[in-house]
């Protein structure tokens, strides 16, 4: 199996694992506020990191669908060279840009791990590492389209 396949699986059971998290999590917040007499603590904490874990997941698939919003009526309006330049330009910040957060995001992981999350007592670490999750599926297809930008252009 090639790796942007397998990588592109992780990301897709991620992103359907954390937004299922996410949905059942808020479903049960709405049932114990309505239903029972004191609703649980750790629900809106459990909902909020399930909703950062399917952004992280999802941001990759987004980048490699191109999912993101494109301004194509201000882009249509260059010239061909200047588009060419600008479809190479765009990956190559995006990918200096998430590198950065990559890189940064480790020394992120590495002090919270010490820390404690208020309601759950989770490690902290754990919570940041959803940030290098996504930089680094940003980073990995942003890669990709700037070596096929790279390939089409030598054509």
């Amino acid at each position: 199996m090639k790796p942007s396949k397998t990588i592109g699986r992780i990301l897709k059971f991620g992103t359907l694992w954390s937004t299922s998290g996410f949905v059942f999590t808020v479903v049960l917040q709405i049932y114990a506020r309505f239903f029972l007499e004191n609703a649980p603590s750790w629900t809106e904490e459990a909902s909020r990191l399930f909703f950062i874990y399917a952004i992280a997941f999802a941001s990759g698939l987004a980048l490699k669908n191109n999912y993101y919003v494109h301004l194509d009526m201000f882009f249509n309006r260059f010239n061909p060279k200047i588009k060419r330049r600008i479809l190479f330009a765009i990956p190559f910040v995006t990918f200096i840009l998430f590198g950065l957060i990559m890189i940064f995001s480790i020394q992120l992981i590495i002090l919270g791990m010490p820390e404690r999350s208020p309601s759950m007592e989770f490690n902290m670490g754990f919570a940041f590492f959803s940030i290098f999750i996504m930089s680094s599926a940003i980073c990995y297809y942003a890669l990709i389209q700037i070596l096929q930008s790279l390939k089409s252009d030598k054509k």
